[in-house]
């Protein structure tokens, strides 16, 4: 066993939320080793992404033009056939004034590709990266985590010391524990996903022919994501119920599921699932929505999946990693630098964090909940009417006091009060489409839920596009934190 090597910090996994709180850190000038125990570029899943991880965070990171660049199918919005509407609808990402022209857009992307260029961008800024690494144990004693150990590629063990470790493993973490807290996992999310590739699928009318395109159907849902002008992948969203029919044959099952869906079924006609190389699988995710009790402890911060995931239907999944690793990047930086300390520091992180998570976990619990016309055994488990109680005071728990600002979850009925209310909100606004001028788009961003959703990514994209806001940025909190000047730290409040 190798001992000795100190860093500021230690980074467990090379995914978005590594790389980005890896770079962040780095870009303090403090000492970063990162541990990833594939070797890049490795395939994942998440491919549909928000403006905010584009403009905002790629744009703080410096790396917003290689992004542009790498040539990923452009996205404006998404298109939903959801809801009581037979006919789908549209959003757009152009909603302010502020940030309407060249950053109301994201990308598909394929995720080996883009993972690959936030690693090599960590490298970049003195990121020491090291492939093909498993971390096997945290060291800590009685006060804090002091680093951990790790095997390389050859099987040889090495311990290195460390300020702070931050676990961005992902959602098959095996370190998530050592923060101290239990990973809770949700029964109305709990579905599974069965997801392959396909060549030659249908794209939607221009302009919104790269927008994810979202359908449900009886059993539940499919997304439909065009990575390419080729390469389509499509995945259902349906009940744990169903996993037994996928034993032993998902590609069946996903073609089974496909002709269950008219939409979907037509946008591949002609097409061909692609049966070699990374994308010749057909993958089955399940059980893959839950938060952690505790999303720190002295000297160990959990960031994207590693600490939570809510569901797969709005693209939520690298903004709420990237966007974590930020706010972990802050707090890090902030005690590195000796501004403030480690308690106030991180309290600010976790509040922040789990107000993103609760702003998405409701918007997504209430978006199932407006898609009424179906009667079958899915949509009905996904009323706001059958959300057990347990998990609704278990919400509240996590997110109690955080998530909402003006206190309206306060318990299991308010809170089940609340999703009601937003889930008519949205499908009023869905049901305002006016077709009659040839147009299917939705004035669902002034919804006031949607409105808090993008909320904090828009300011990251401000900060990021103008160097900073052009109005001081008030605390988000009560006796909180606000970010500093060049958003890498943070700071209290001006008077």
């Amino acid at each position: 066993m190798s001992t000795g090597e100190e860093f500021d910090v230690v980074v467990v996994g090379g995914g978005p939320s590594g790389s980005t709180v890896a770079s962040f850190v780095a870009m303090q000038g403090h000492r970063v080793l990162l541990l990833e125990k594939e070797s890049f570029p490795r395939y994942q899943i998440g491919e549909s992404l928000l403006p905010a991880t584009v403009h905002g965070i790629c744009g703080l990171l410096g790396v917003s033009e290689e992004i542009e660049r790498a040539g990923f199918m452009r996205k404006h919005g998404g298109t939903f056939r959801w809801g009581n509407s037979p006919e789908p609808w549209s959003f757009a990402f152009a909603i302010s004034p502020r940030m309407a022209g060249p950053t109301s857009h994201a990308y598909q992307v394929e995720r080996m590709k883009f993972d690959d260029i936030l690693l090599k961008h960590s490298r970049k800024l003195g990121v020491e990266v090291r492939e093909e690494c498993s971390v096997v144990e945290v060291t800590e004693d009685e006060e804090r985590v002091r680093g951990l150990v790790y095997t390389d590629s050859t099987g040889a063990r090495h311990t290195v010391g460390a300020r702070f470790v931050v676990d961005a493993s992902g959602n098959k973490s095996r370190i998530h524990r050592e923060a101290g807290g239990d990973r809770i996992y949700s029964d109305f999310f709990r579905n599974i996903a069965i997801f392959g590739y396909f060549e030659g699928g249908k794209r939607l009318p221009a302009p919104r022919n790269g927008n994810i395109f979202c359908a449900a159907f009886d059993e539940g849902w499919f997304w439909y994501i065009p990575l390419s002008d080729r390469i389509t992948s499509v995945g259902a969203v349906v009940s744990r119920e169903f996993a037994d029919s996928v034993q032993g044959d998902p590609a069946g099952a996903l073609s089974r599921l496909i002709a269950k869906c008219p939409r979907i079924d037509d946008m591949l006609a002609g097409a061909e699932r692609i049966t070699e190389g990374v994308y010749g699988q057909v993958r089955v995710r399940k059980d893959y929505s839950y938060s952690n009790s505790r999303y720190w402890r002295p000297g160990m911060v959990l960031v994207g999946d590693a600490a939570c995931f809510v569901d797969p239907v709005f693209s939520s999944g690298v903004h709420l990693a990237t966007y974590s690793a930020l706010l972990a990047a802050r707090s890090i930086n902030t005690v590195l630098a000796g501004d403030l300390g480690e308690d106030e520091s991180f309290a600010e992180f976790e509040a922040r964090y789990r107000h993103e998570y609760g702003l998405f976990y409701e918007f997504l619990v209430s978006f199932y909940d407006m898609n009424s016309d179906h009667e079958s055994y899915f949509w009905q488990a996904k009323k706001v009417t059958a959300f057990a109680e347990s998990e609704l005071e278990a919400f509240v728990e996590l997110v109690g006091g955080v998530a909402s600002l003006d206190g309206t979850f306060v318990d299991a009925e308010s809170a089940r009060a609340r999703f009601k209310h937003t889930a008519g909100e949205l499908e009023r606004s869905v049901s305002q489409v006016d077709r009659t001028r040839g147009d299917d788009s939705t004035p669902m961003y002034q919804s006031d839920i949607m409105g808090s959703v993008m909320e904090q990514g828009t300011q990251i994209q401000v900060q990021a596009v103008l160097g900073g806001d052009l109005d001081p940025e008030a605390a988000l909190f009560p006796g909180g934190l606000v970010p500093s000047a060049d958003g890498l730290r943070w700071a209290a409040p001006a008077e």
